[in-house]
């Protein structure tokens, strides 16, 4: 073969190599094919290039053209891509852009969703609505953070369970108080002892407390409470009042009954006509109320007006003619006083 037939063969050979090379490149950048361009704004596209592929429903069917970033620092990212003619019924106005990676840390990619049947169609450089990017970085400096928070916790968990062990081993060979208890069966014999005696002398402290309470050198002090045992406070008690209205009441002011801060009588003969009313007309019940005033503590305020109804109560029946269970007691405290019965004693009557 001569040269001119050698140069001619070089020169055809390299004419077709260049048309499949203008063909395959025309190919991927979608030169030959009807296609229409669309935008979208991000506040950053994480990574995504010009070039990029554009998928509609997962399939490739365009290409990103350009990527511009915004004149102000607030602004969003403008990609422009272009899409064959074909995705024109499937991507509409409501369609949505999202950037999307290639597995987990593979080449990122556009992706268009399908728009709804009714929506609009779109036109060549219309804009359609995007999906903020998945900051991929976030996410992999908090799965770090997590995984070092829970690395500290194994290390926080095995020292407590060698802790524990050594504690265990404490205990098992007899050593501190635990330990002691648990193996030597004498100390806890012992102990058991100290809590019997302790029990005994409890219930021999409550005796001579009874005891105290008619000695001739101490009765004075529960005389001056007007009272001895507080458990006498509510055992005439009644929960409530009847709903029915009383027929009549009796209401003597506390100062003029009680010594002052107590329920030791001072004025007991004022309660006399209230006796003798009672002797001379029959009732169904009686129900002795006392109500205190504000000050001073509340529960005290309570057991002040329990044990001055009591008081009350038990003078009325030990010196008139009364059924004794017709009458009940009912210490209001600071609660429930109507204006003007604040430090007052209000009898009841009811048929």
């Amino acid at each position: 073969m001569n040269k001119m037939a050698r140069l001619g063969l070089f020169l055809f050979a390299s004419s077709v190599i260049l048309f499949l090379a203008i063909f395959l490149i025309g190919s991927q950048q979608r030169l030959f094919t009807r296609s229409y361009r669309l935008r979208a704004q991000f506040p950053g596209v994480s990574g995504l290039l010009a070039g990029a592929e554009v998928r509609v429903g997962g399939v490739r069917k365009g290409t990103v053209d350009t990527i511009l970033l915004p004149s102000q620092p607030t602004g969003l990212v403008l990609v422009t891509m272009s899409l064959d003619r074909s995705t024109s019924g499937l991507v509409k106005a409501d369609s949505r852009a999202a950037i999307e990676t290639e597995g987990l840390l593979g080449s990122k990619y556009l992706a268009i969703s399908f728009g709804s049947p009714g929506a609009a169609g779109v036109k060549d450089w219309d804009q359609i609505a995007s999906v903020p990017p998945l900051d991929l970085d976030g996410v992999l400096k908090t799965s770090q953070e997590i995984m070092e928070a829970t690395h500290r916790a194994m290390k926080n968990l095995d020292t407590l369970s060698g802790d524990m062990a050594t504690l265990t081993a404490r205990i098992n060979r007899g050593q501190g108080t635990v330990g002691a208890l648990l193996n030597d069966r004498g100390l806890y014999d012992q102990l058991g002892d100290t809590v019997a005696h302790a029990r005994v002398g409890v219930i021999a402290f409550q005796e001579n407390m009874q005891a105290l309470k008619t000695n001739i050198l101490f009765r004075g002090y529960f005389k001056d409470r007007g009272y001895q045992d507080a458990g006498d406070l509510t055992r005439w008690a009644i929960a409530r009042l009847p709903e029915a209205p009383p027929v009549r009441t009796f209401s003597l002011a506390a100062r003029d009954l009680f010594e002052a801060g107590g329920a030791r009588f001072k004025g007991k003969r004022s309660l006399d006509p209230v006796g003798a009313d009672l002797e001379q007309h029959p009732f169904g019940l009686v129900v002795v109320q006392a109500f205190s005033g504000p000050k001073g503590n509340q529960d005290e305020n309570l057991q002040l007006t329990q044990a001055q109804a009591m008081v009350v109560r038990s003078y009325l029946v030990d010196r008139f003619e009364l059924d004794d269970t017709k009458l009940k007691t009912l210490g209001m405290g600071e609660t429930e006083a109507q204006p003007g019965q604040e430090g007052r004693v209000v009898l009841s009557v009811y048929e």
